[in-house]
């Protein structure tokens, strides 16, 4: 009895030989279904076709196209390469077999066939096939659940950075388009620094596609900590007096906190999705020179992404109105972060800014308030 396999399989005989072709059929036709060809071109059609066969018998010396180069055409070819193929020849020539399975042919039969031989051959690697096509599509499944969950996970990660970022808008009126500009400007200011022919090189390794998108998903979070300033410091409309200042100064260490709270939660810190959120929250207002804070980190201590955000947070708040302020233009602003080079900004990053500047503005110009 044979399985429901062997029932529904095709088998493609190909072969110039005429009567091959019939005594291969009445072979095989009790249990599989049967499809011929009289030369490889037909072979390759049939193959090619949307009833590809399950397992192909070829001939091995043809006119016009032999069966080398038919089992080559096939397995170069995505749509046929995984169709087992059992080459069928009269050469017995070791060199002749090695040739057949280096091409990529899981067997060799050599003529005149046996019947009960080649039909444990046929059946065996027709099995084969079917366990190949069953981890194939298996496979195929869970690389598609892993897309879809990868997704899903995304999607997750950016919904609770924006609910986050929110809490931010919700205290300061003022930061809502604040929060997307500096997003864009980060972006852009990252692309710029990997792509400089003369500081990109010292930051290309890090500055990879992965890590730019995660930075211009963490920004929004710069100033989270905020929402721990009280309303009558961090909505005063005159300046600040020291002491004001030094709680509004806490919103670095009280963002950096709030975010590694919540990646307790999620488990890793280090592999937390939140990392640079937590970095950029906490060393935004480092200064180059170490006259920053909260720690006073100095130079190429301060994480990239906390260089990155210093340029842009400055930038806007420049341009920016506020209720002890009005807002500068954006030569102003320019003039203003040049001359923090080497002070408050890192100098590799103001040569790239001054280079791509007018896209700031741009920016500033398509988000204004």
């Amino acid at each position: 009895m044979n399985s429901g396999l062997e029932e529904r399989s095709v088998v493609l005989v190909v072969d110039d030989t005429p009567e091959n072709l019939t005594v291969m059929g009445a072979l095989l036709r009790e249990d599989y279904r049967v499809k011929v060809a009289p030369n490889g071109e037909r072979a390759l059609r049939i193959a090619r076709s949307d009833g590809p066969p399950d397992l192909i018998l070829l001939d091995v010396m043809m006119p016009d196209m032999d069966g080398y180069e038919v089992c080559r055409r096939l397995k170069a070819d995505p749509q046929t390469r995984d169709i087992p193929v059992i080459f069928l020849t009269a050469r017995t020539e070791e060199r002749d077999e090695q040739e057949g399975l280096a091409l990529g042919a899981v067997d060799y039969v050599t003529k005149p066939v046996s019947p009960p031989l080649l039909l444990a051959r046929v059946r065996n690697h027709l099995s084969l096939k079917q366990a190949a096509d069953i981890i194939r599509d298996r496979n195929a499944h869970l690389e598609a659940e892993v897309a879809r969950r990868t997704r899903d996970l995304q999607a997750s990660q950016d919904a609770t950075i924006v609910a986050m970022a929110s809490l931010a808008e919700t205290r300061d009126a003022e930061t809502g388009n604040h929060i997307r500009r500096t997003q864009r400007f980060v972006r852009i200011l990252a692309e710029a620094l990997r792509d400089d022919p003369v500081h990109g090189p010292a930051h290309r390794d890090l500055l990879t596609d992965a890590f730019i998108e995660l930075l211009h998903k963490s920004a929004p979070l710069h100033d989270i900590g905020k929402v721990g300033v009280p309303d009558a410091i961090l909505l005063k409309p005159g300046r600040l007096t020291p002491d004001e200042f030094a709680v509004m100064k806490t919103h670095t260490t009280l963002g950096y906190e709030a975010i590694r709270k919540a990646e307790g939660l999620l488990g890793d810190a280090d592999s937390s999705f939140l990392r640079l959120a937590r970095e950029i929250a906490h060393t935004h207002q480092e200064k180059w020179d170490g006259s920053g804070y909260p720690q006073g980190l100095r130079g190429e201590a301060i994480p990239i992404s906390g260089r990155l955000m210093a340029i842009a947070d400055v930038y806007d708040a420049l341009i920016s109105r506020r209720v002890y302020k009005d807002a500068m233009s954006h030569e102003q602003a320019v003039r203003i972060i040049r001359e923090g080079r080497d002070t408050h900004f890192d100098p590799a990053l103001v040569d790239t800014f001054l280079t791509i500047h007018h896209r700031f503005a741009e920016i500033a110009a398509e988000l204004a308030d």
